[in-house]
């Protein structure tokens, strides 16, 4: 459904992306791992043109683009495909949940307001926020908000969603709701590609997982394969770095 050739990404002399390769199936979760300036996040936003990459190619079925010289009528129907979920949520501080949720529906999407707020009611019942329509973010938890945000990507039935590091702004104690919705809306057949430090989803929820270092995939696989015998020793590395010392519940 998804296939990513060669892209490269620099910001001035800083080379983010260099030549990424990433192919996704309809259903498919993939996880993408890695340290902080892996890349992770660059290759998600260049993936949705919120960053406009050097060079690469992307497929979406039917649709081909080049990824540094797309025109807008490509990169319109890229974002017509896809959702973005961002780690800071990225919500209208003077809209209330129902509204910061059908505001694409209504504006980008020309969905006559009634039937947006139909949608987007549907949407925030999904993430368990029914008694929240007419709340505001400074009324809301943080994890509640990262709801918000997954409701309005959710209310966009794209063919894919987006994930940056979703739960990285959260407290602790607030993580657990946000990844109980991920994994109620794979769980669905939603096709999402999901960058985070949550070992424990990529586990459960995951059905390939990419490890990235200094901007290139170093290996993916299933999780079994990357938690339980990961082959490259960089991987080896990182996983030591943040797993608990006893990890043989992954296997």
């Amino acid at each position: 459904m998804l296939e990513i050739k060669d892209i490269h990404k620099s910001f001035g002399k800083n080379e983010i992306l260099k030549g990424v390769d990433l192919t996704i199936d309809k259903g498919d979760v993939v996880v993408i791992l890695g340290p902080s300036g892996s890349g992770k996040t660059t290759l998600l936003r260049c993936i949705n043109f919120l960053e406009k990459a050097d060079s690469g190619k992307a497929s979406f079925g039917e649709l081909k683009v080049d990824l540094h010289s797309a025109s807008k009528k490509d990169i319109q129907a890229i974002r017509q495909k896809t959702a973005f979920v961002f780690q800071s949520y990225n919500l209208f501080n003077n809209k209330t949940a129902l509204e910061n949720v059908t505001e694409g529906l209504i504006i980008g999407r020309k969905i006559p307001k009634a039937e947006a707020n139909e949608i987007g009611k549907k949407a925030l019942d999904k993430v368990g926020l029914s008694d929240k329509y007419d709340s505001y973010p400074s009324q809301l938890s943080g994890g509640q908000q990262q709801r918000v945000g997954i409701a309005r990507a959710v209310a966009l039935n794209p063919d894919i969603i987006l994930f940056d590091e979703p739960t990285s702004a959260l407290d602790p104690e607030l993580v657990g709701e946000v990844l109980t919705v991920m994994k109620n809306i794979a769980n669905e057949g939603t096709t999402m590609l999901v960058v985070t430090h949550e070992m424990s989803f990529a586990k459960d929820v995951a059905k390939r997982v990419i490890f990235m270092d200094g901007g290139v995939v170093v290996e993916e696989g299933t999780p079994h394969e990357i938690f339980v015998s990961p082959k490259e020793e960089r991987t080896k590395k990182f996983l030591k770095r943040v797993l608990p010392e006893d990890y043989t519940f992954y296997i």
